[in-house]
């Protein structure tokens, strides 16, 4: 018997029928999509209303045994919270996700958080076919950071090569570096070269840096220009002709169907073990998740088992309530308004660096674009990023090789520049304002 039957059937005396099955329908509308969710256990195409997804989280929080009135809790770890407000900022998952030692594995205490989860997996690996990523096999959201992510790849690698250095092609940012270290592995940089403005790394030379010693090889799609991706797709190769695991840092990558065609050749030519891309970046939630894709089941289960101890369900619920309200219609809308903001990025930015006697760098980067600053004026680039952050700009990035070799991905890059990015969920009003900034300060700085 349906619910809408079973409702039907306790409340006709109440009211007049046809008062009833008016109430009835409305009731039909509010629940059906919650209904479609469970049956069909993916991203709906629509997006829903913010009180239907509360009531679906509820409902499954609902379910977990620190909800029961009649239970007794004896145990050191009962989902006990401090106050109701403690309960809403977790949305009523206290007992968070996974079992000790398999972070992907249901929970007893947690019957609706195990099922949140899930759902949010399936979400996960649909969201990345959809994307492009049509080869792999699965994908599990962790609550880590990208870094940190990559470093529970790369113990998780551990399980079947040994060895004691990661290659890793230079890319100057320290959350992949310190996400090596902590897995215990020494770096080894390849470094970079110049081909026109663009700073790229060869795979010859990844290959040179290879040795008995090396345990893996981690590189990387996205970057602030001048760094363009690297050749993901030659690395597979080598990594399957040497038999050595290659994890894939795509941060942001997910937004750009041209650096997702990337991954999805590397895994069709040759070893990906692991893709690593933060929710954050891609999924507009609050910084703090990660999703881990692989081209097999196992190395997802793999890297479930290596994750010590059970989470937090706060990345998770992020993550599961950004996509139901925007629903898969809602997300490519977003993906279409930041392929045509990139485009204006870039022609702002061009018709500025013209005009103050600069120009852009052409480098292949299909979410931020770059102008180079010019030695001669008065204000140094690294005070110019401050002066942009005082006018309420914030994200630009400022690199002055002059003055120091990190951030260019390259020793002595010929020129100082500005970078700007035009990530998803980004608006005109964000564009112009900051180029509108800009062009304020290199006035007063010719």
């Amino acid at each position: 018997m349906s619910l809408q039957h079973d409702l039907e059937e306790k409340l006709k005396d109440l009211i007049p029928t046809n008062h009833l099955e008016r109430g009835l329908a409305t009731l039909g509308a509010r629940v059906q999509p919650l209904k479609e969710l469970l049956d069909q256990r993916t991203i709906p195409e629509k997006g829903w209303s913010d009180d239907q997804i509360v009531s679906m989280l509820e409902l499954l929080a609902a379910m977990d045994t620190d909800k029961d009135p009649k239970a007794a809790r004896v145990g050191e770890r009962e989902g006990r919270v401090a106050s109701p407000l403690v309960d809403r900022l977790c949305a009523g998952f206290c007992h968070g996700i996974g079992r000790s030692g398999q972070i992907a594995a249901p929970q007893p205490k947690a019957p609706g958080g195990s099922i949140m989860y899930m759902l949010v997996n399936r979400f996960a690996t649909t969201i990345l076919r959809k994307r492009g990523l049509s080869n792999v096999k699965g994908a599990i959201l962790l609550p880590l950071s990208t870094g940190m992510s990559i470093f529970l790849s790369l113990a998780a690698c551990r399980k079947s090569h040994t060895g004691t250095e990661v290659v890793y092609p230079r890319v100057d940012h320290q959350s992949p570096l310190r996400g090596i270290a902590a897995a215990g592995y020494n770096v080894k940089q390849v470094a970079t070269y110049l081909e026109g403005d663009a700073v790229r790394c060869d795979v010859a030379k990844i290959q040179e840096a290879i040795s008995r010693d090396t345990a893996a090889i981690v590189s990387t799609t996205t970057f602030f220009p001048p760094r363009e991706p690297d050749d993901v797709k030659g690395i597979a190769k080598l990594a399957a002709d040497l038999g050595i695991p290659h994890v894939i840092n795509n941060a942001y990558g997910v937004q750009s169907e041209e650096i997702m065609a990337l991954i999805r050749s590397a895994i069709d030519a040759g070893r990906v073990d692991f893709i690593v891309q933060s929710t954050d970046k891609n999924f507009l939630t609050p910084v703090g998740g990660a999703i881990v894709a692989a081209p097999r089941k196992d190395l997802i289960e793999e890297l479930s088992n290596t994750y010590a101890g059970r989470a937090t369900a706060a990345p998770a619920v992020q993550f599961f309530a950004a996509m139901l309200s925007l629903g898969l219609g809602g997300y490519e809308s977003l993906i279409t308004q930041q392929k045509k903001l990139r485009q204006l990025l870039t022609d702002r930015l061009r018709e500025l660096a013209t005009t103050h006697k600069e120009r852009i760098l052409e480098v292949f980067n299909p979410i931020a674009s770059a102008m180079t600053l010019a030695s001669s004026r008065k204000k140094t680039p690294r005070l110019l990023g401050g002066a942009l952050y005082t006018l309420r700009v914030t994200g630009p990035r400022v690199v002055d090789p002059r003055e120091k070799s990190w951030g260019a991905c390259i020793d002595n890059y010929p020129t100082p520049y500005l970078t700007m990015n035009a990530a998803i969920g980004a608006t005109e009003k964000d564009i112009a304002g900051a180029i509108n900034a800009l062009d304020h300060l290199l006035k007063e700085n010719p």
